[in-house]
């Protein structure tokens, strides 16, 4: 797994990565499974995922399933990590002394993960996703997939991998 990160579109990352890792010149016809995930029509074992936040992108590409999660720390509603945290990962936050960074890492945590099923992160309470507590930059192999925590000053993002 090949991941990037960048102030440039999403797909711009996607096809410098297919250049430099695979040799793929030309970003491929994209599709989307039933709930949305997106795939390359002609190399069905070269999997991508995409995500944005302000002017930042990040993209991943790997030859199993993979996910991908970058997020702009702000503040938000108080009660947020409450609601979308499980209690073990709230008391980690908590201890942590709830600094925004750490709850945006387990957030882009878990959109990673439900980006590599497919399974996307509604319709699903958040506190059940399940996730390894992380540092920025630790990786963790976490009940099937492998997890790496990512960072810059104001941003946290995340990969996630199914493991074959």
């Amino acid at each position: 797994m090949v991941w990037s990160v960048g102030e440039k579109g999403a797909y711009e990352l996607l096809a410098e990565l297919l250049e430099r890792e695979k040799g793929i010149e030309a970003l491929p016809r994209i599709l989307r499974q039933r709930g949305g995930k997106p795939y390359f029509e002609d190399y069905g074992n070269l999997h991508f995922s995409l995500s944005h936040s302000g002017s930042l992108s990040l993209c991943t590409l790997g030859e199993a399933p993979v996910g991908a999660d970058i997020e702009l720390v702000r503040p938000r509603s108080k009660g947020l990590p409450r609601y979308a945290l499980s209690d073990k990962e709230y008391g980690w936050y908590l201890e942590g002394g709830e600094r925004w960074e750490d709850f945006y890492t387990l957030w882009t945590l878990k959109e990673a993960r439900v980006k590599c099923t497919g399974e996307g992160i509604f319709g699903q309470a958040p506190r059940r996703i399940s996730v390894p507590l992380l540092r920025s930059g630790e990786m963790a192999l976490w009940e099937g997939f492998s997890f790496t925590a990512l960072a810059g000053e104001n941003w946290r993002g995340a990969v996630c991998l199914k493991n074959l």
